[in-house]
């Protein structure tokens, strides 16, 4: 089975926008790359037709990312917070939509970075509002062809969805046709008991995974099972992308947001090309 391999343009830029746009997309490709995860920070930063265009050009395929800085929010916070929010992810579908790209992916809740304590009336009240949410997103997603992907982050990031298992808890009672999982690698390595046991409760509800080291640098150079990954990924099927996230410390909001501090390689491109290298190989040992 070959799975798209792609990687996320926050590696090399925040924010990705329209006069960026051709210059990443044909180094992405050039580097060999399958597909990209386009980080789509504000509606309107680029132009979905062109995008399409340019994807099409360079044999590419793509997910749309949603970014939830602070004050995004489609739970815990006033209806006009959340109006406003759910505008946002609605453009984002569209964005989708009109590149020809399936999937809306993300932390589609809360901004990242915000973490409270809960108490269990507090916690049940954030989860009904956030799914009301979801429900209305959702099937605006599939009346337009795009799934949402809805990615649990560690609890540094946020004390609402920190395990798959409190996503599905979320999205479980809405559509598998609509709504799904989007794992990351690095979040479950700090946050799941058993990566294997995550993978088994995800299962066809896993719609995208993100992976890079457990240090957020290019995966294979760490300490992550990998080839137990592998095992897990094939038992459950999954069949779809392998999006390399990590981020450039060139923008200092996006640098703080997910705490690179330190090179995580000789340079970006680096990052990306040792990556793409073992995902290659990785990818080579699927069971058949």
């Amino acid at each position: 089975m070959k799975l798209p391999i792609a990687v996320n343009t926050f590696v090399w830029h925040s924010p990705l926008t329209g006069d960026l746009l051709d210059d990443t997309l044909r180094k992405v490709a050039d580097m060999g790359f399958d597909g990209v995860e386009l980080a789509l920070e504000n509606v309107g930063d680029w132009d979905p037709a062109a995008a399409r265009d340019l994807l099409q050009e360079l044999g590419l395929s793509a997910v749309v990312g949603a970014v939830f800085p602070p004050g995004r929010e489609l739970a815990a916070a006033g209806d006009a917070q959340i109006a406003d929010t759910m505008d946002y992810v609605r453009g984002a579908v569209d964005v989708a939509a009109m590149q020809g790209s399936p999937l809306v992916i993300g932390p589609m809740y809360t901004s990242v970075g915000r973490a409270w304590r809960m108490a269990a009336d507090e916690r049940a009240a954030a989860i009904s509002t956030l799914r009301e949410s979801l429900a209305v997103l959702a099937d605006y997603a599939g009346e337009r062809g795009v799934r949402l992907a809805i990615e649990p982050l560690n609890r540094y990031e946020t004390s609402l969805l920190n395990t798959a298992e409190q996503v599905l808890e979320v999205i479980g009672p809405l559509p598998a046709e609509t709504i799904g999982l989007n794992l990351d690698t690095y979040h479950m390595n700090i946050e799941e008991s058993s990566l294997d046991k995550a993978f088994d409760l995800a299962g066809d509800r896993l719609l995208h995974l993100q992976v890079c080291g457990n240090d957020r640098g290019a995966p294979g150079t760490d300490h992550l099972d990998w080839p137990g990954i592998r095992e897990s990924l094939a038992r459950v099927g999954y069949g779809g992308m392998l999006g390399i996230e990590s981020f450039t410390a060139d923008n200092a909001t996006i640098a703080t947001a997910a705490s690179i501090w330190r090179p995580l390689a000789a340079s970006q491109d680096q990052l990306a090309i040792d990556g793409l290298r073992f995902l290659r190989e990785w990818r080579a040992k699927w069971p058949q």
